[in-house]
């Protein structure tokens, strides 16, 4: 009898141990869908893929209400072996193995079930940079054309895009308010997401701004004055005589 205690405290322990133990067990299953992002790994260097891929697939998960509750889609991950690829079109099958989820958790399905994409040799070519000038100097003032120091870019791209990349440009060279040359180093920027600057990165612009020079004034013309003068009186030729006037007059 001196023992009853102990034996009593002893199983209310174990009861205590059974439940905390086997409360897992007899939490409810349930289902949950979350957006898992896509993460592309082992692509072949020499390749590129051309066409949109899926930023994340839809998963839906099968486990205890405290374990799906502990996921998010942050810690979720869909990832792809793409070091098979050859250039042309490739089809992905997701499988629940592509994901990494917790044992205690089951991918009951993926949507969508393949990837469809395009795939391309990747190339390299040399072009010109060209300067972006935004804006414009103050009235009075002028800008020349830009020096670029370096003035070509290496860049990589797929084989059926880069052949028509004929320049590329520097990210924005603000006119506005310059009244002076000045240097500027402005990283060299592609149009495409499918087209890469290998090299250079940056590159040094310096843009002459000088005065504008007026027109030139007027050449002063000098004009001679002239004295106006009474115009010159002609004399009036005198009056011819008619033949015989005077011998009549003699005669009578």
């Amino acid at each position: 009898m001196n023992n009853l205690p102990l034996k009593i405290l002893s199983v209310f322990l174990a009861f205590i141990l059974w439940f905390v133990v086997s409360a897992p067990r007899r939490e409810p299953v349930s289902e949950r869908a979350f957006a898992a992002p896509v993460s592309i790994v082992r692509m072949p260097r020499n390749l590129t893929i051309t066409t949109p891929v899926p930023d994340t697939v839809s998963v839906r998960l099968r486990g205890r209400v405290s374990n799906l509750r502990s996921l998010s889609s942050q810690n979720l991950e869909v990832t792809l072996d793409v070091s098979w690829l050859t250039p042309g079109d490739a089809v992905i099958t997701l499988t629940p193995q592509a994901m990494s989820v917790p044992p205690q958790i089951d991918v009951v399905s993926m949507e969508p079930t393949k990837l469809r994409f395009h795939v391309e040799a990747l190339r390299q070519k040399v072009v010109p940079i060209r300067p972006f000038l935004v804006g414009q100097p103050p009235p009075g003032y002028s800008a020349g054309d830009p020096a670029l120091v370096p003035d070509h870019a290496l860049i990589s791209g797929p084989a059926s895009q880069i052949r028509n990349v004929e320049e590329v440009a520097t990210e924005r060279i603000i006119m506005t308010g310059r009244t002076d040359t000045f240097l500027q180093t402005v990283a060299v920027v592609s149009d495409s997401s499918l087209i890469r600057i290998v090299e250079p990165l940056t590159t040094q612009a310096t843009v002459p701004v000088s005065p504008e020079i007026g027109p030139a004034a007027p050449a002063t013309v000098t004009t001679d004055t002239v004295t106006e003068s009474a115009p010159e009186e002609k004399p009036v030729p005198e009056k011819k005589k008619p033949k015989g006037t005077h011998e009549n007059s003699l005669r009578h």
